[in-house]
């Protein structure tokens, strides 16, 4: 039987469609041995709010560290717990699950009052909110594994070394993605389709689904929450490569 695997950057409480990837492969490898990006996924992302879109932002220390990884990037104010929880509170009271979901979040965020790194706060985050909506998949580190040079050869090599024989990637990859590479290596490439979401009752409209799954956690409650992903697991396109 084979196993099939997806290495990405930790973010901050991502959207559903990240949950997706991970509930649909057998391990599920964080490259935080990525250079950090400023105004990206890794320390930040967004809720509804009356008035829109808003974003929670963990400040990380940035000043001076122009070439830092992301697991080397460290949070410079954990001020921002309280900060996001106020938030999350504020915009959400009125929400359906919000009594039911909203004590689970807060001890979520409060086992990471201490936690210096970003990415062991995003890991942390990650495998709380997945125990919520029952997503078992194993999170890994990149960095458990041996190093190999090159983007692509790195990618498959991490496969190799994990024992993959099926690696899943977000659409947007397919534009530079080395498909030949992995033809070669006997690996099979895959993009997952973020089309055909459902949507649910949220709060505040126009409905977004880009924002964090907090959304349709509060909105819809934990029971729920799984109606309103990717309904089929195999929702995926296949490589002619």
């Amino acid at each position: 039987m084979g196993k099939s695997i997806a290495i990405i950057q930790s973010n901050y409480i991502p959207w559903k469609g990240y949950f997706d990837i991970i509930r649909m492969v057998d391990e599920f490898m964080l490259f935080d041995e990525a250079q950090y990006t400023r105004r990206d996924w890794r320390n930040r992302n967004k809720i509804k709010t009356p008035q829109g879109p808003q974003w929670l932002t963990i400040p990380v220390q940035v000043k001076g560290k122009f070439h830092q990884r992301i697991d080397e990037t460290l949070v410079s104010d954990h001020a921002w717990i309280d900060d996001h929880l106020k938030s999350i509170k504020h915009n959400y009271a009125r929400a359906g699950a919000f009594k039911e979901v909203y004590p689970l979040v807060e001890n979520l965020y409060h086992s990471v009052s201490h936690t210096a790194r970003l990415s062991d706060v995003n890991l942390t985050l990650l495998r709380g909110l997945s125990d919520l909506i029952g997503i078992q998949t194993p999170l890994t580190w990149s960095t458990d594994y041996q190093s190999v040079e090159g983007k692509t050869d790195r990618l498959i090599s991490l496969c190799q070394q994990a024992g993959a024989d099926e690696y899943l990637s977000g659409p947007s990859a397919r534009s530079y993605m080395d498909e030949a590479l992995f033809q070669s290596a006997g690996i099979k490439l895959t993009y997952i389709d973020y089309s055909g979401y459902p949507e649910y009752a949220q709060i505040h409209p126009p409905f977004d689904h880009g924002v964090s799954l907090l959304d349709l956690l509060l909105n819809v409650g934990i029971a729920d929450a799984p109606r309103y992903l990717l309904t089929d697991l195999r929702a995926l396109h296949q490589s002619e490569a």
